[in-house]
């Protein structure tokens, strides 16, 4: 048995009102050969929604379910969070855990599937933190990813299942993950991962008429990057004489930005031009299967029945 002391969850994070929109975005873009230009246009999504995104306070939520079913079952460890992009930040996060005597913590990052920006990213975001904090900062390991955890497959068809409920006739199911460039993707498992998820929650429904697709890319045009948009593809189904369709963001574990923006508003305004009909599925949120499988999760480590979460040096390198 290992002795952990604590739990962090680490996140991406994001705006809370419109001043903080521009400083999260240059906090994201730092480093990135992208247009200011572009960056104004993200921004216009943050403020048609008061400057604030979803995903902080639905890690909260997340958080306080979870604190529930740890002081439920166990183990009771403390629960604290850091973000890559905006407050709390991880360097701040782990200066608190280290004022607090946390010397050995699990980390759970709100990403399912291996990619750079998804895992190995957030290694370097703590371990840069931990260079930040110093001597004192608390070891971290990183719980390994969940594509295929049965629990966080339960939590997402029984939220699709509420969305199929919504049709006469069996509909189109599309499953839509964030796009990745070409480049990223050769040196991952993403696709191939993402494939899987689908497949399985498919099987469970179980539905035969199906797609993965993507969204979300903010790249150049001319760098090629995973497809097909799912835009593009509800407009090939619309010519195939699809009219019922639901969209499942099961690259998403919460309903945050690139959900409520890309699907509800510009995929919505597609399906509207094209007289179809759409209900996007809710994300595993703070489902209880998917609250159980984190706390699976910990246990596996805290009880030595899973080795830990090592990455090869090479692994979901950037290009």
């Amino acid at each position: 048995m290992t002795d952990f002391d604590a739990l962090l969850l680490v996140s991406f994070g994001g705006p809370e009102g419109m001043d903080d929109v521009i400083p999260f975005l240059e906090n994201v873009l730092r480093g990135r050969n992208v247009p200011r230009e572009r960056m104004l246009q993200v921004a216009h999504h943050y403020e048609m929604f008061g400057g604030v995104s979803p995903i902080n306070q639905q890690n909260r939520n997340l958080i306080a379910a979870l604190e529930k079913e740890l002081e439920k079952h166990g183990p009771r460890l403390p629960i604290y969070w850091g973000n890559r992009n905006w407050h709390p930040l991880l360097p701040e996060t782990l200066r608190r855990m280290a004022d607090d005597g946390i010397k050995n913590a699990l980390a759970f990052v709100t990403s399912a599937y291996s990619s750079y920006s998804s895992c190995r990213q957030y290694l370097q975001n703590i371990s840069d933190a931990q260079a930040a904090v110093g001597p004192e900062a608390p070891r971290v390991e990183k719980l390994r990813v969940f594509y295929k955890h049965p629990l966080f497959i339960e939590a997402n068809v029984e939220q699709i299942r509420v969305a199929l409920e919504q049709f006469d006739r069996p509909p189109h199911l599309v499953f839509t993950a964030h796009s990745i460039p070409e480049s990223m993707a050769v040196n991952c498992d993403y696709a191939s991962q993402l494939a899987h998820t689908s497949a399985l929650i498919a099987r469970e429904l179980p539905i035969e008429k199906w797609h993965l697709v993507y969204q979300s890319r903010s790249g150049s045009p001319m760098q090629p990057w995973l497809g097909p948009d799912v835009c593009e593809h509800l407009r090939m189904l619309r010519d195939e004489g699809v009219t019922d369709v639901v969209v499942a963001p099961i690259g998403f574990v919460s309903d945050h930005m690139e959900v409520v923006y890309d699907l509800d508003v510009e995929a919505r305004r597609v399906v509207d031009e094209l007289g179809m009909k759409m209900v996007r599925a809710a994300t595993a949120g703070t489902h209880p299967s998917f609250v159980k499988m984190i706390r699976e999760l910990i246990l596996e480590r805290v009880n030595g029945e899973a080795p830990p979460n090592l990455c090869a040096p090479d692994c979901c390198r950037i290009s």
